[in-house]
């Protein structure tokens, strides 16, 4: 897929997810929304889908996403709006909003390019269904042991 339709496609959930989070129950002007909008698609582009999603997986990604758009809010949002309650209600629909249609962008993104996940999945440096043990002894023949010791007895 390429990058420029993927980074539309974010663009256009972002101003959705903003618009109703920010503007729909609150009062937030188009500068804000855009504002928030086009940093929060740069960000969760590099982010989420450039470093986290073909080495972890949809997983991570999903949360990554999550949490630069409900700090983006919070942060820069707490400078921007006087409502404390805009802040925090915004914060959290907007990034519930964008992490429902990340999922599905996550989707498109693997569907089309299906190498990108598997490829690069990353393992334990350990095999973690191993059992590692040791084995504590000094002697090895238990019966020479016995007679030895029964010799410096006597």
């Amino acid at each position: 897929m390429k990058h420029t339709w993927l980074l539309l496609i974010k663009l256009v959930t972002c101003l959705i997810a903003f618009g109703i989070g920010l503007d729909l129950f609150f009062d937030a002007t188009i500068i804000d929304i855009l504002s928030f909008s086009i940093f929060v698609t740069l960000v969760s582009y590099v982010v989420g889908e450039l470093v986290i999603l073909p080495q972890l997986g949809r997983r991570a990604a999903a949360v990554a996403d999550f949490l630069v758009s409900y700090l983006s809010v919070w942060i820069f949002g707490s400078f921007l709006f006087e409502s404390y309650l805009q802040v925090a209600w915004g914060s959290i629909i907007s990034a519930v909003l964008i992490t429902v249609a990340e999922m599905f962008i996550h989707l498109l993104i693997q569907d089309h390019e299906p190498t990108t996940a598997q490829s690069h999945k990353w393992t334990p440096a350990f095999k973690p269904n191993l059992a590692y043990g040791t084995e504590i002894a000094e002697e090895e023949n238990i019966k020479e042991l016995a007679t030895s010791k029964m010799r410096k007895d006597d």
